[in-house]
């Protein structure tokens, strides 16, 4: 089991090698590409700080607080369409026919789509939400623990994870309609716009809605409150763990999909 955990890991950062390579043929292409979207992606902090900057706080939350509950969203958006563009662009691979060689190969489908559309492009996402990470956590008011260290970095990787569940999640319903449901943008690009501020601020009903059917509040609020000091309840900070539970419904969608999956052509 450990050597095909171990090759499978080579695998795909084999597949990541190859895409660097293909990539970087076009150089200064790439550079250009990457500090646009470094710079372009500037916009949202921009708008943060000229409101908050006006009216001081939104719903008892500061600049401080915002920007750090904003960062770790970005960063977990970055990171997710960087190593999901596979199942964010598997409408193209399965209508070009490219699926059907995946499933001829003796390797996972999943770690084959993923390799297949690695998104280099998206690292000027990666530094631009790198860089608003590290200002958040220097200006927010957190009171540095243990703890805390751990429920963000548990909040990295449960959005992450996230968010690339929902890319994956579009990729499986791809098999019966072909083309991309642009309806689940609103679960990817729409929340991560959204999530730019700590989801209570858009009322009760909405955190419920977040809580029990589309799970954000287990990456962004809960755990923000731990964060931020708002409750003492220290648990709050594990709840990222809870994005299992949405991983098996994906996973489960996938295979659906993958049994009832019909050549598309080319």
């Amino acid at each position: 089991m450990f050597t095909g955990i171990k090759g499978s890991i080579k695998l795909y950062f084999h597949y990541i090698a190859i895409s660097l390579r293909c990539t970087m043929q076009y150089r200064v292409s790439f550079f250009l590409m990457v500090t646009g979207r470094f710079l372009v992606a500037f916009n949202g902090i921009l708008g943060l700080y000229f409101m908050l900057s006006r009216f001081g706080h939104v719903k008892g939350y500061t600049f401080g607080e915002v920007l750090l509950c904003f960062s770790i969203i970005q960063m977990d958006f970055a990171l997710a369409e960087c190593i999901g563009g596979g199942f964010a662009m598997f409408s193209s691979i399965v209508r070009q026919g490219e699926f059907d060689r995946i499933l001829l190969r003796p390797h996972s489908t999943v770690l084959q789509v993923l390799g297949s559309k690695f998104r280099i492009d998206r690292i000027g996402l990666i530094l631009q939400a790198f860089v608003m990470f590290a200002y958040g956590i220097a200006v927010s008011p957190v009171a540095w623990t243990l703890g805390r260290v751990a429920a963000l970095f548990f909040m990295l990787i449960g959005g992450t994870a996230l968010f690339l569940g929902f890319f994956w999640l579009r990729a499986a319903f791809t098999f019966f309609t072909l083309e991309g449901i642009e309806a689940f943008n609103i679960l990817t690009y729409g929340a991560k716009e959204h999530g730019k501020y700590p989801i209570d601020i858009y009322g009760k009903k909405m955190l419920r809605v977040c809580t029990y059917i589309i799970p954000y509040t287990l990456i962004q609020y809960y755990p923000l409150q731990y964060l931020l000091g708002r409750t003492d309840r220290w648990y709050y900070g594990l709840y990222p763990f809870g994005v299992a539970g949405t991983l098996f419904v994906c996973y489960m969608a996938w295979r659906f999909g993958i049994r009832h999956y019909q050549s598309a052509g080319s």
